[in-house]
C-alpha cells in the first residue's frame, strides 16, 4: 500500500502580480512592442502583441528574468 504525502497549503495574497511571471512579460511588451503607439483598431493591437510575443519567445534571457523575478526557475526538459 502506498503511503500518502502530507499536503502543504500556502496562503497567498489576493492580488500578487509580483508572483505572476506573465506580469513581467506584459511589462516587457508595454515597454517595447506597444510603447508610444496609437492603434487603428483592436485587430492592429492584437497583431502588434502577437508580433511582440513571437519576438520574445526567442529571448530566453528575458523570459528567464520574468521567471526569476517571481522566485521561480525554468526546469530543463
Amino acid at each position: 500500500m502506498a503511503t500518502l504525502k502530507p499536503l502543504t497549503v500556502f496562503q497567498l495574497p489576493l492580488y500578487a502580480p509580483d508572483l505572476n511571471p506573465v506580469e513581467g512579460i506584459w511589462s516587457v511588451l508595454r515597454r517595447t512592442t506597444v510603447a508610444n503607439r496609437a492603434f487603428a483598431d483592436p485587430d492592429d493591437l492584437i497583431a502588434a502583441v502577437r508580433r511582440g510575443l513571437r519576438q520574445l519567445q526567442y529571448r530566453h534571457d528575458v523570459l528567464d528574468g520574468c521567471l526569476t523575478s517571481t522566485g521561480l526557475r525554468r526546469q530543463p526538459p
